[in-house]
């Protein structure tokens, strides 16, 4: 883990300028009670909204870092949460429990080998009156990816987001040596499952490729637009047959797997919140922009 040291490197003015977003309240709120999660050597730091960190006690390298580049966090903590509000619904269908934990929200980061530059984050809520004395009781509500220097993302991230399920999948492969009884006895599920996600990320690959990076309205008539949903509904298809087939594993775990199904279960609801961005903001979005469309009959 090295989050506060590749962070101590970023010089604040070298970041682009944030353009103003007007958030909705659940996302101003979220923003207001963001807690953070910064690894540095083999310490996971908890921090506090306003830059304390509550748990364990912090070095002096920590505690330096926070006092120097608390305006990066600001900075950092605003990227994510615009960065949830255009390229995710984490927070839309997570509202209830969020809601429910007075918009408390915990983003653990993960530098991505990138020199600092791009993080993978994991997302959580929590009892406030609870955050210390029950930890482990956290709800993991999913993932999202951000770059310190590029807030737009090309084909509206999805390549991103199905490289990282790919790697949760490899991962959960690892766990079930680790976790599993008898791994073998699964074996069926585990190679529908890397079917899958093979199908899913050869075909999604050929599929983006036909597919510009940026979308650029004025250029394009409406069967453009149409023909690019109907692409992006084909991906989405992909992904839902891979959340069948990871649900139907997560019910015979349920019986006798207590030890590793919670990881399924994280990976099915990453799978869910993804079903979710394409249904709302890139099927969704695409279906508005076409309908708006004046055209002559």
């Amino acid at each position: 883990m090295n989050e506060v040291e590749e962070l101590s490197k970023i010089d604040l003015n070298d970041l682009p300028e944030l353009e103003y977003l007007l958030m909705d309240d659940l996302h101003s709120r979220v923003l207001h009670n963001l807690y953070l999660e910064l690894g540095s050597g083999p310490v996971l730091y908890l921090i506090s909204p306003s830059f304390t960190v509550l748990n364990p006690t912090p070095s002096e390298a920590v505690n330096d870092f926070l006092a120097k580049k608390e305006e990066l966090m600001e900075y950092i903590k605003e990227l994510i949460v615009y960065n949830l509000a255009v390229y995710s619904v984490l927070l839309d269908v997570n509202s209830y429990f969020i809601e429910q934990n007075r918009n408390l929200v915990l983003a653990r980061f993960r530098e991505k080998n990138s020199q600092g530059r791009r993080y993978e984050i994991k997302f959580y809520t929590h009892s406030p009156r609870e955050m210390l004395t029950n930890y482990k009781d956290k709800i993991y509500i999913g993932r999202d990816f951000i770059d310190l220097f590029s807030f737009k993302r090309k084909y509206f991230g999805v390549k991103e987001l199905l490289d990282s399920l790919q790697e949760q999948n490899e991962a959960l492969l690892d766990k079930a040596e680790e976790k599993l009884i008898n791994p073998g006895k699964y074996k069926s599920f585990f190679q529908e499952i890397n079917e899958y996600v093979n199908e899913m990320q050869s075909e999604s690959s050929l599929l983006l490729q036909s597919l510009p990076p940026y979308i650029d309205f004025k250029k394009l008539k409406g069967d453009d637009l149409i023909d690019i949903n109907s692409q992006y509904r084909t991906i989405n298809h992909y992904i839902i047959e891979l959340r069948d087939e990871v649900s139907e594993f997560e019910n015979v775990l349920f019986v006798k797997e207590n030890e590793f199904v919670r990881y399924v279960t994280k990976y099915k609801k990453d799978l869910a919140n993804l079903i979710s961005y394409f249904n709302i903001k890139i099927n969704g979005f695409l279906s508005e922009k076409i309908h708006g469309l004046k055209t002559k009959r």
